[in-house]
C-alpha cells in the first residue's frame, strides 16, 4: 500500500530534499504552497496543491477532505500559526511533522554537544522563542488529546543557494573577490552545517515511525568546524585568499540589528550535536557531503548565476563600516 505526506511547503531550502527523497523512496508525495517559487522545481510525478496556510480556508479548499499518513509542516513559525494548522489537521494524519529549530536550544548552550535533553531557551531571538512556543503547543496536544506529533530541530540547512557566512550575498561576493571579510568573534567558536540531502535522509526516515510520535529529535550533521575554517574553505572554492577580520558580535549589532541578532542569538556560540537519538531510529542516517564539497556548489552556483546575487543595499555599507573601523 502507497504510503502519503502532504508537505507544507516543499520548495525550500530544507524542505526541497526531503520532497525529493520521500518520492524517490515511493511515498505519495503532495506539497502545498502558494506556487510561487521556482529556484528548486519539485520533481516530476509530485503532486502540487496550490493554498494558503495563512488562509485555513484556502487550505481547505485546497485539500477537501483528504487524508494522510504524515503531514509535514515546514511553515508554521509562530504559536497561533502552528494552531490553525493543529486544528484543520486534528484526526486526518497519522503523524503531524513540525519542523522547529535548533536555535530553540539554551543559547548559549551550557554544555556541549548538545542533545535532545538540553533545554529550551533563547532569550535573544524571537524566531527561537516563537518555535519553543510552538513546540509547548504541541507537547500539550500530545498529552492531552494524543495528537500525533514529532518535533525536528534542524540547525544550519543548506544547499547550492545559501550564502551561509553571516554578511549574506554581500559577503560571499567578497570572498570571490578576494577583498576583506568579517568573520564574528576570534573565529574560534565551533558552528555545524548540514546539507539538505543529508537532513532528508534522517527526516524522511521518521516518516511513519511509531517510535517517533510524541518525540522531538534533532537531524545535523556530525562534522563542526570553525568559523575561520568555513570561511577559508569559501575561499579556497574561490581561488583566493581570506582577509580575515575579527569582530565581536556586539560590535557587528551595533551596525546591523539582524545580523548581530543572528549572531548573538544562535550562530555567535559553539553549536556541536549528539545525533544518537535520531540514529536509533534511522540508522542508515549518514551525512555523506562534507563542508568543503557543500561549499564548493555554492561558489559554483554563484559564479554561473550573478544574477541571484544582487547587492544588499543595508549589508554592504555595513561590512564596509566594519572592515573600516577594525580592519587594522
Amino acid at each position: 500500500m502507497t504510503r502519503s505526506v502532504l508537505f507544507l511547503g516543499g520548495t525550500g531550502i530544507i524542505s526541497a530534499g526531503s520532497v525529493a527523497l520521500a518520492h524517490e523512496r515511493g511515498w505519495q508525495v503532495t506539497a502545498l504552497n502558494r506556487g510561487q517559487s521556482l529556484s528548486r522545481p519539485l520533481p516530476e510525478g509530485v503532486e502540487v496543491v496550490t493554498g494558503d496556510v495563512r488562509d485555513v480556508a484556502s487550505v481547505r479548499g485546497a485539500l477537501g477532505d483528504r487524508t494522510f499518513d504524515v503531514v509535514a509542516d515546514f511553515l508554521s513559525y509562530t504559536p497561533d500559526q502552528l494552531g490553525s494548522m493543529v486544528e484543520l489537521f486534528g484526526g486526518r494524519t497519522g503523524q503531524y511533522v513540525y519542523i522547529s529549530s535548533a536555535s530553540a536550544y539554551q543559547t548559549p548552550p551550557r554544555s556541549l554537544p548538545v542533545t535532545e535533553g538540553t533545554t529550551l531557551s533563547n532569550p535573544i531571538w524571537q524566531y527561537s522563542r516563537d518555535k519553543i512556543a510552538g513546540e509547548e503547543l504541541l507537547v500539550r496536544k500530545w498529552r492531552d488529546e494524543r495528537f500525533p506529533m514529532t518535533i525536528v530541530r534542524p540547525s544550519h540547512t543548506y544547499d547550492q543557494t545559501l550564502t551561509i557566512l553571516g554578511g549574506g550575498r554581500a559577503m560571499v561576493r567578497r570572498v570571490m573577490e578576494g577583498r576583506p571579510v568579517i568573520v564574528h568573534g576570534d573565529g574560534s567558536s565551533l558552528w555545524t552545517l548540514t546539507h539538505t540531502s543529508d537532513f532528508a535522509k534522517a527526516f524522511v526516515g521518521l516518516f511513519g515511525q511509531y517510535g517517533a510520535v510524541g518525540e522531538a529529535f534533532h537531524i545535523t550533521s556530525d562534522e563542526a568546524l570553525t568559523w575561520d575554517a568555513i570561511t577559508r574553505l569559501f575561499a579556497d572554492a574561490a581561488g583566493t585568499d581570506p582577509q580575515i577580520i575579527h569582530v565581536t558580535s556586539d560590535q557587528v549589532a551595533a551596525v546591523h540589528q539582524g545580523w548581530g541578532e543572528a549572531l548573538l542569538g544562535d550562530k555567535g556560540h559553539s553549536m556541536v550535536f549528539d545525533n544518537t537519538k535520531v540514529k536509533r531510529l534511522v540508522p542508515d542516517f549518514v551525512c555523506t557531503t562534507s563542508l568543503s564539497a557543500g561549499v564548493r556548489t555554492i561558489i559554483d552556483y554563484f559564479a554561473d548565476h550573478p544574477e541571484t546575487m544582487p547587492t544588499e543595499a543595508d549589508l554592504e555599507p555595513a561590512i564596509e563600516t566594519l572592515v573600516q573601523k577594525y580592519g587594522g
